[in-house]
């Protein structure tokens, strides 16, 4: 038996990375996966990946109609949801001098507001005994100068596992946060403009990481399904890193 068996997970950002990593976990522990993001074609490929299990709904969580149209399109479909993953997300490397309104607005509205108003729009589908797991991370814990603004919608996240899980907790909805570390995904390469300056960047990240080397995908993925089955059964608000010791030693 999986630990997911006959449930159903719905996992933001999930068509590549650490969301796709993880939908494939799930659907392998016995889930009906839901995966969401911007681009059709991606999500295509992503669900063919996953297998039988897995269907999409394309959306951009900083859209409130997106977000209605995906949770409408899950309700008919499955009636429920069990685990909610919120870990759709956006990065660019931006330093105090260079950040823009414009960038401000758009880390802002994906990574915090797009958070927030994911979990508001699935609350009627979300039964008890449900399970919440908002994507944050290890960088709210370092002053990491290119990421002034992605570090400060991650620490909202934080925050928002918190207030979240006291305000949901009457109706057994469990929330929790994972904190991941860097990990060895496309957002690095979406981060610069050639593969040079990804190895680069990795190089740097290393540097810093006390396990000595970038994380993979599927590590982060199996501490999202230990927060998401009845492993966890005894956490409620907690901040889980899987970091590779980053912002922990």
């Amino acid at each position: 038996m999986g630990k997911l068996d006959g449930q159903v997970a719905v996992i933001t950002g999930g068509s590549s990375g650490i969301g796709l990593a993880t939908a494939q976990l799930f659907a392998k522990e016995g889930s009906e996966v839901v995966i969401t993001g911007r681009h059709q074609a991606a999500l295509d490929e992503a669900v063919e990946q996953i297998g039988p299990k897995a269907s999409a709904v394309r959306g951009d969580v900083a859209e409130l109609d997106d977000l209605d149209r995906i949770f409408d399109a899950v309700g008919e479909r499955h009636g429920h949801v069990d685990v909610l993953v919120a870990n759709a997300a956006h990065v660019e490397l931006v330093p105090i001098e260079q950040v823009t309104p414009e960038h401000f607005d758009k880390t802002f509205n994906i990574n915090a507001r797009g958070t927030l108003f994911t979990v508001q729009k699935a609350l009627p589908l979300l039964r008890e005994g449900s399970r919440v797991v908002l994507v944050s991370s290890a960088a709210t814990g370092n002053g990491i100068p290119e990421y002034v603004t992605y570090a400060a919608t991650k620490a909202a996240v934080r925050s928002f596992g918190r207030t979240l899980a006291a305000s949901l907790k009457q109706r057994g909805i469990r929330v929790n946060v994972l904190s991941p570390g860097v990990t060895d995904t496309p957002i690095i390469e979406s981060q610069v403009s050639s593969e040079e300056e990804a190895d680069a960047l990795r190089e740097r990240f290393v540097e810093t990481i006390p396990i000595g080397r970038l994380g993979h995908a599927e590590e982060i993925a199996t501490g999202i399904l230990f927060l998401s089955c009845d492993d966890s059964s005894y956490m409620i608000g907690n901040d889980l890193f899987v970091s590779g010791g980053l912002g922990q030693i």
